[in-house]
């Protein structure tokens, strides 16, 4: 559900990435013989790709399956989505979900009063609401919440899709994860400024969160960060199966998923909008 998106070039960059897994070990030994200093500027400069982080990305793709994540072109899911309100978990939604990378996801929901469909294709998309049986085209809002989804999401990170919009990569440490845990953590920020942190277990390599700032409606900059468990592993790919989402410190959401599959066909006619709402079928 923590969808993916976004850029056409996607192919490139998880084949760049692999590059990545292959060459970081050579690159780090030739930048630990290097002396620091700056690098001047020019109009066309790449953004700057920390080595350290490199590598904390590169180990996370090997544990998380190697070239078989990497290869992976689309998942299906479902499972349950659970708002939560002060902290507090309501009713549950089901969930259906196909995402083709990097930028079609197509997310089914029924219960709790709500039975709907959300497509995204890039920038665009639609949501019909058959309970009001009404057929809407995505708002510009809709798309950047959609934007902003897939910049935080794992798929992004791990695959490099962040290159695309001229992303640069940075080491931001070690953190306290627990009792005798540590996370190493990696920055990636964005021209427009918004930047996103993104934590692993320091021992395993595994994923373990991601944070990043969203304004509110009151206009105030409020820390956004998901938090990944129950990781399994499907044919050869780890993926979590919990993903809880805490704003300002507290818990908003839960994504429960049941059931992941990897690189099943999905129809190129889920993702387009019916001309009538009588034509949306749910597979739920």
């Amino acid at each position: 559900m923590r969808t993916r998106l976004y850029l056409n070039l996607a192919l490139a960059f998880v084949a760049a990435l692999l590059l990545t897994l292959n060459a970081v070990a050579a690159r780090a030994q030739d930048a630990a013989g290097a002396k620091p200093g700056a690098t001047p500027a020019t109009p066309n400069a790449k953004p700057a790709e920390d080595e350290k982080a490199l590598a904390v990305l590169a180990r996370a793709v090997e544990v998380m399956g190697g070239r078989a994540y990497a290869d992976a072109k689309s998942t299906t899911s479902s499972g349950y989505y659970t708002p939560f309100q002060g902290g507090v978990g309501t009713l549950p939604i089901r969930f259906q979900d196909y995402t083709v990378f990097p930028d079609r996801v197509r997310t089914e929901f029924s219960g709790a009063g709500n039975k709907s469909v959300q497509v995204n294709v890039g920038e665009g998309g639609w949501l019909a609401d058959l309970k009001t049986k009404k057929i809407t085209d995505l708002t510009s809002q809709g798309a950047d919440d959609f934007r902003l989804l897939v910049r935080t999401s794992l798929d992004s990170v791990l695959r490099g899709w962040w290159r695309g919009e001229g992303a640069s990569l940075a080491y931001a440490g070690r953190r306290e994860a627990g009792l005798a845990r540590r996370n190493e953590a990696v920055r990636l920020k964005y021209p427009d400024g918004f930047e996103v942190e993104v934590e692993f277990d320091a021992k395993e390599g595994l994923p373990s969160k991601v944070k990043y700032k969203k304004q509110n409606e009151e206009g105030e900059q409020v820390e956004e960060e998901d938090r990944y468990a129950q990781f399994q592993t499907i044919g050869t790919v780890r993926t979590p199966f919990i993903i809880d989402h805490y704003r300002a410190g507290v818990q908003s959401s839960r994504v429960n998923y049941e059931k992941v599959d990897f690189n099943l066909p999905v129809p190129d006619a889920l993702f387009a909008k019916p001309d009538d709402i009588k034509k949306v079928k749910l597979s739920l």
